[in-house]
């Protein structure tokens, strides 16, 4: 399994998607939300996604040439149409958007449409606490409807669903808790498939309802479905799920699960608070620190080792890969190879640490 340096891997990024067509800026703001993705550990959303979305501006799924546009635009409300660009320009313009309204009106709420595969949910969230803002954003697929099985169902009817938060601190990477409403992502179910090995038991059942960890009977046909979230209480999962059909979808106007098996654009419903017209900013952040002294002084679980704070796994990840590389596995990247070849690029400069 070759490793690529983080640097490296922006480099063949905006190689591949400045090729199909993509601007040099918006090539940049793509592949470093996909790179800063797979430094977070969510290979799932990361190097993985390059080939796809390669393969998916030259079916003309997504648009390279497309600019998001503000339909609806109000004091504290706004909604944004993507312009079927890729999903990355798409969310980073109206998470700045929230940004600005709600540095002037305390919160702002704004959805984005029509914008393809946003990536790492996460990600926005994140913008607006380096902004030094409170924000959330859920984040629903459509009309896809083919990923998840409902409580109680055995067939997948609601996709993965994923909510994202963010809050900033006085002087340490900000909170974030970036989860789907399924048990996994998909997204991760096809790394394993492409690293050839099991998932994790509980996370997928085959087409006839049986749990299994075989990739392959997810991805098959006939098609298995994902669980929710929650195992003996997954019904809190399908719960929030609905929730995010609702705002992301509903309220965007992208749609809501609906038996499609493609999915033709996320919609987000992206929410940004200015603490300062909630509380004295100083106080937030010493009831912050607060808060996770307190959490910080139980007691360790031995089979766990540690308390750690929502988002550690992510910041340690990309302390660890920006030293030692991004671990592609061996399907991936071949299959990276084959987009730069396919279209004229050179790929024995492309350098890998091993």
């Amino acid at each position: 399994m070759p490793r690529v340096r983080a640097d490296e891997l922006r480099r063949i990024g905006c190689l591949l998607f400045e090729r199909v067509g993509c601007t040099p800026t918006d090539a940049r703001t793509v592949i470093d939300h996909l790179v800063d993705s797979s430094l977070y550990g969510h290979d799932s959303h990361g190097q993985i996604r390059i080939y796809e979305y390669i393969e998916q501006i030259r079916d003309g799924i997504f648009d390279p040439k497309g600019t998001p546009h503000i339909e609806s635009d109000r004091p504290c409300a706004a909604v944004v149409d993507g312009g079927g660009a890729l999903g990355q320009i798409g969310g980073t313009f109206a998470t700045q958007l929230a940004i600005d309204k709600a540095r002037q009106h305390g919160v702002a709420t704004v959805t984005l449409r029509n914008t393809s595969h946003v990536g790492r949910v996460g990600a926005y969230p994140l913008q607006i606490a380096r902004a030094g803002l409170v924000g959330i954003v859920f984040c629903n697929a459509g009309h896809l409807g083919r990923q998840i099985a409902p409580y109680g169902g055995l067939d997948g009817k609601l996709s993965t669903n994923p909510i994202a938060f963010a809050a900033p601190r006085r002087s340490a990477e900000p909170i974030l808790v970036d989860m789907t409403t399924s048990v996994c992502a998909e997204g991760k179910i096809r790394v394993a498939s492409n690293k050839g090995v099991a998932l994790p038991a509980g996370c997928i059942i085959d087409a006839q309802g049986n749990p299994s960890t075989d990739p392959q009977d997810y991805l098959g046909n006939p098609p298995g479905a994902m669980l929710p979230l929650g195992s003996p209480v997954a019904y809190k999962g399908y719960c929030l799920s609905f929730i995010v059909e609702i705002l992301g979808g509903a309220l965007s106007g992208q749609g809501c699960a609906a038996g499609e098996r493609v999915m033709q654009s996320n919609g987000l419903c992206i929410t940004a608070y200015h603490i300062d017209h909630f509380a004295d900013r100083d106080a937030y952040f010493d009831e912050i620190e607060a808060l996770i002294g307190h959490v910080h002084s139980s007691r360790i679980d031995p089979n766990v080792g540690e308390i750690l704070l929502p988002g550690d796994p992510e910041y340690r990840s990309a302390k660890e890969r920006e030293q030692s590389g991004i671990p592609i596995d061996n399907t991936t990247w071949e299959r990276i190879q084959r987009a730069g070849r396919d279209l004229g690029l050179d790929v024995h400069t492309w350098q890998t640490l091993d």
